[in-house]
């Protein structure tokens, strides 16, 4: 089985902050969430073979946490990093520009902001990560990355979904699970909202 996770909380979540790339770190709550994770995966007899994450401190942090992973035996890979959100990182989404609003009121049919990284661009990477899972049919995997690449990779996994994930709130260490057979991906299931 594949698990994927969001990361825990930082401050800037809970500042209500488009963080985006920026390198900011678990807070104390959210590595109790990574924690609370790992003890999910522990009382279902989940262990991990492999575990994949976002460079960015606080997914790799989740993935040690969650998973029991050394940091130094976690695999970073760029195409798991979080939407660039260009020049509107770090923008509060207590008062946001109205393309900002525009933009998160209805994804589908809204194209991202000049600047940002296209939701398209985001399934295409992340979708390509998920390609390279074929033929590691054995042993359960983790995948720590962030809320929208998260969606990116649910939308790639199920193309039915016609984009429905992109107005689903995906929380701090939400976990979904799905299954590779035979060089196929399952519909993932949520685990953990």
């Amino acid at each position: 089985m594949v698990y994927i996770i969001r990361h825990g909380q930082t401050d800037r979540n809970r500042s209500n902050v488009l963080q985006g790339r920026s390198d900011t770190p678990l807070n104390e709550a959210g590595r109790a969430e990574a924690k609370a994770a790992g003890r999910y995966f522990a009382s279902r007899g989940i262990r991990f073979s492999t575990c994949y994450s976002s460079p960015l401190d606080r997914a790799v942090e989740t993935a040690s946490l969650a998973g029991g992973f050394a940091w130094k035996d976690i695999l970073l890979d760029d195409r798991l990093l979080e939407m660039d959100y260009g020049p509107y990182e770090g923008t509060s989404l207590k008062d946001p520009p109205e393309e900002i609003i525009r933009f998160f009121k209805n994804f589908v049919h809204n194209p991202a902001p000049e600047g940002m990284e296209q939701l398209d661009q985001v399934v295409g990477r992340v979708g390509d990560f998920l390609e390279t899972l074929k033929g590691q049919e054995s042993g359960n995997i983790l995948i720590a990355t962030h809320a929208i690449a998260m969606k990116g990779a649910l939308e790639y996994l199920t193309p039915k979904s016609y984009g429905s994930y992109w107005s689903k709130f995906i929380g701090n260490c939400a976990i979904y699970a799905f299954d590779l057979k035979d060089g196929t991906f399952t519909v993932p299931k949520e685990c953990i909202s």
